[in-house]
C-alpha cells in the first residue's frame, strides 16, 4: 500500500510541476469556459421581463456555479489520447507496469488544483460585481455538492475515454466528441436550468448521463428540489456501464493497435 501511494503522488508532483509550467495557458482555457457567464446575462435580462421558475438572482447563482463546476469536471482526454494513437506515443506507455489511463487521470486531477487560486479569486471578484447573488449554501449542500463533483468528474471521464477508443479504428475519434457535445450543452445544464423545460421532458433527461455531469452538482448546490438518492443510482448506474464498455474497447482496440505493427 505504502508502494502504491508513493507512486501515485510521485506522478501527481510530476504533472503538477508540469501544469505549473503552463499557468498562462490554463488561464486561457478558463476563460474559453466562460459559455454559462455569457448565458447568465442572457437568463438573468429573460427573467427580469418574464415569468421563469427561477428569479434573476437564482439564474445568476446557476450559471455562475455550473461555470466553477465545469471548471473542476472539464475533460480532455479524447484529445490526448488520439495524438498518442496517431504518433505511436501509446507503445512506450504499454512498456510500463500500469494502465496508461492513470497518466491521463493524474494530468487531469494535476490541473484541477492548478485551476484552485484562480477558481476563489473568480468568486470573490464575482460576489463583489453582483453582490445580491451573494449566499452561503449549508455544509450538506456543499458535501453532497462535492460528492458529486468527483463523481461528475469520472463519468465524464469515463465517456470521453470510451469515445477515445475509436481512435484504434479512426483518425478522427474527436468527431465523436463533437458530435456528443451538441446534445450535452443543451442537456446537461449548461444552456439553461432543466428546471425551465417542460416536466416530461425533464423527466426523460434525467435518465440520461447529460444531467450528472452538470445540473445535479448545481442542483444540490443551490439546494433545487431533485431527488437525490435517486440521482445518485442513476449517475452511478452510467459510471459502471462507460467503465465496462471502456474495458471492453480497450481489450478490442489493442488488438488493432498491435495488428496495425505499432
Amino acid at each position: 500500500m505504502k508502494w502504491f501511494i508513493k507512486k501515485v503522488l510521485t506522478i501527481l508532483s510530476v504533472y503538477y510541476a508540469n501544469m505549473l509550467e503552463y499557468r498562462a495557458e490554463i488561464f486561457l482555457w478558463v476563460l474559453s469556459g466562460s459559455l454559462p457567464i455569457i448565458l447568465m446575462g442572457v437568463w438573468v435580462e429573460a427573467a427580469q421581463g418574464g415569468k421563469f421558475v427561477l428569479s434573476a438572482t437564482e439564474f445568476a447563482r446557476y450559471f455562475f456555479a455550473v461555470f466553477q463546476i465545469r471548471q473542476f469536471t472539464n475533460v480532455w482526454v479524447i484529445w490526448d489520447f488520439e495524438k498518442e494513437v496517431i504518433e505511436g506515443k501509446l507503445s512506450f506507455k504499454l512498456l510500463q507496469p500500469f494502465d496508461p489511463a492513470w497518466h491521463h487521470i493524474a494530468r487531469h486531477i494535476a490541473e484541477k488544483f492548478t485551476r484552485l487560486p484562480l477558481a476563489i479569486f473568480l468568486t470573490v471578484l464575482f460576489f463583489a460585481l453582483y453582490p445580491q447573488a451573494f449566499w452561503i449554501p449549508n455544509i450538506l449542500n456543499i458535501l453532497l455538492c462535492l460528492m458529486t463533483m468527483v463523481m461528475a468528474f469520472t463519468l465524464r471521464f469515463l465517456i470521453q475515454y470510451t469515445f477515445a477508443m475509436g481512435a484504434f479504428w479512426t483518425e478522427r475519434a474527436t468527431a465523436i466528441q463533437q458530435f456528443w457535445f451538441l446534445f450535452d450543452i443543451f442537456l446537461s445544464g449548461i444552456a439553461a436550468p432543466l428546471d425551465v423545460f417542460p416536466s416530461t421532458v425533464r423527466d426523460i433527461v434525467m435518465w440520461t448521463p447529460f444531467p450528472y455531469t452538470v445540473y445535479f452538482p448545481v442542483a444540490l448546490l443551490l439546494d433545487f428540489p431533485v431527488n437525490i438518492m435517486s440521482g445518485f443510482l442513476i449517475m452511478f448506474g452510467w459510471i459502471v456501464i462507460f467503465a465496462i464498455l471502456n474495458r471492453w474497447l480497450w481489450k478490442l482496440g489493442l488488438k488493432q493497435y498491435s495488428g496495425m505493427g505499432a
